[in-house]
């Protein structure tokens, strides 16, 4: 099973670290180099970029399948893209997360002080969604080991108990099939499966909640019509747009040459692609004599093997150590050469 952009990727290495960071494509490298020349002549500088912030958003929109473009607001950073639901919670609200929950998720609500915060295993966290609970908190795909959340078993907990539910899809989205009404809110880091760029994040809402949160540390980027209200601020829009963050141009440039290449590859070719390659080395990895995390899953995590992560980087193979286990992960330009190599640096070991 070959690569499926080989005219976008040549790495030197066996990189199987997407859930770490993933690796920007030829047309994104060459879109920032152009936009750089231009802004180093002083005749466009960044901000004449912003005409491409409506294709982003209505771009992240339709891997949402039922969200528009107005549902979307333009951050830099999950947590940040938390903190307008974290501090429209009442004191004393319960918020209900998975343990091993990434901490860009939770510590918005632990570090809040005055929320009840409570942590149980992610397979019961259906069951113990209770009437108390006013919001649940969760990554569709752990960033820990890959284990996928049921979103529609979680979805009608959440709504028969009246809790909010805030997903985070930044380890899914780009390889799993997202529906914008499956959760209340979505969050959405756009360097990892969506090969994006580090500064670029996305919150999305509908509008019948976008009142219900609370805005936090609002922008100029963020006003009505903000090039009007750049020295009197009027009025925020009543869209997720009200919680945008001022952009990183180039940043937006990089992630929309992700967006535009998983799009023309579509997810569920590049979500089948993934999981056969994960698949395979599953099986692999338990010819050796490993136990990896049961996952449907692109990422595979081996637990207590993360001592090897220095000896395979070493050979080449570019993997990660997350909480004691060795994190594997298969994104659109891995092939079954990869799956082969990473097998036999761990079986030279």
């Amino acid at each position: 099973m070959p690569s499926l952009a080989p005219d976008e990727y040549t790495p030197e290495t066996t990189y199987l670290n997407t859930a770490s960071y993933g690796l920007p494509s030829a047309r994104a490298l060459a879109a920032v180099r152009d936009a750089s020349a231009i802004w180093a002549t002083g005749r466009g500088g960044p901000t004449s970029l912003d005409l491409l912030v409506p294709d982003l958003r209505a771009g992240f929109a339709r891997l949402l399948d039922g969200a528009s473009a107005d549902d979307i607001a333009l951050g830099s950073g999950v947590a940040g893209l938390i903190a307008p639901v974290a501090a429209a919670l009442p004191p004393g609200a319960e918020v209900l997360l998975p343990e091993g929950e990434f901490s860009s998720v939770s510590m918005p609500f632990v570090y809040r002080g005055d929320l009840v915060v409570r942590f149980v295993p992610l397979p019961e966290l259906a069951a113990h969604v209770r009437a108390e609970t006013a919001l649940v908190a969760v990554s569709v795909v752990q960033s820990r080991d890959g284990r996928v959340t049921d979103l529609a078993e979680l979805r009608a907990a959440a709504r028969a108990n009246g809790a909010r539910l805030l997903v985070d899809a930044t380890q899914a989205a780009g390889w799993l099939p997202l529906r914008f009404a499956d959760a209340d809110y979505w969050v959405c880091a756009t360097f990892k499966w969506l090969i994006g760029a580090r500064s670029v994040a996305f919150l999305a809402t509908a509008p019948e909640l976008v009142t219900e949160l609370r805005p936090v540390g609002s922008s100029w980027y963020a006003a009505e019509d903000r090039w009007a209200e750049l020295y009197r601020p009027v009025a925020l829009p009543p869209t997720a747009r009200r919680f945008d963050a001022t952009p990183d141009w180039l940043g937006v440039i990089a992630a929309l040459a992700g967006l535009s290449l998983v799009e023309e590859l579509t997810v569920d070719k590049i979500g089948a692609h993934n999981l056969e390659l994960a698949d395979r080395f599953r099986d692999g990895l338990r010819e050796l004599g490993f136990e990896p995390v049961a996952a449907r899953s692109p990422i595979v995590s081996v637990p207590g093997a993360a001592d090897a992560a220095a000896r395979l980087e070493e050979a080449n193979v570019i993997a990660s150590a997350r909480a004691g286990a060795l994190r594997f992960a298969f994104h659109l330009y891995n092939s079954t050469d990869d799956v082969e190599r990473a097998l036999s640096a761990l079986r030279a070991g």
